[in-house]
């Protein structure tokens, strides 16, 4: 087996043995992969790289969203999804404006939440708040549209 057929097995284990809270993690891991990525693509002027990263970090954070149970979620799930919703507005600067900031502003939105996350997922929740997006956001209301989202972590 190839090292890179061994990896995606290995990889697919991962997801399919996985906690839903350990897949958040995974996901929430990924998008800040994309957004770093998304930065350097603008430091070296790389503007599909950038693209291509930014886009699938908005995926991922749409797919975090839609998959929010509101109706259990209550008033946990009403900030993730303002959070969610400023991430995503937030991130079309990154587009629009080629502005590595936006992106930098979106990852430490993600942070504390990914941080939350993994305590949870290692079975040791502890007594900490939802990040609320910010009052005023600063981008346009408009979200570019996502897309299908696959578990391809590796992308």
């Amino acid at each position: 087996m190839s090292g890179y057929g061994a990896a995606s097995t290995y990889q697919t284990q991962a997801l399919m043995t996985a906690s839903p809270a350990e897949l958040v993690v995974m996901l929430l891991e990924k998008a800040t992969t994309c957004l770093n990525e998304a930065i350097a693509a603008i430091e070296s002027g790389e503007i599909e790289d950038r693209w291509r990263a930014n886009k699938r970090a908005m995926e991922i954070i749409n797919h975090l969203d839609l998959t929010l149970d509101m109706d259990r979620g209550g008033e946990i799930a009403e900030n993730l999804r303002s959070l969610y919703s400023f991430a995503l507005r937030r991130l079309a600067d990154v587009d629009f404006n080629n502005d590595p900031q936006a992106a930098r502003d979106v990852i430490k939105l993600l942070e504390p939440l990914l941080a939350s996350w993994r305590e949870l997922a290692q079975g040791n929740p502890a007594e900490t708040e939802v990040p609320k997006a910010p009052a005023s956001p600063k981008a346009p209301d408009s979200t570019a549209a996502t897309g299908h989202l696959s578990l391809n972590l590796s992308a």
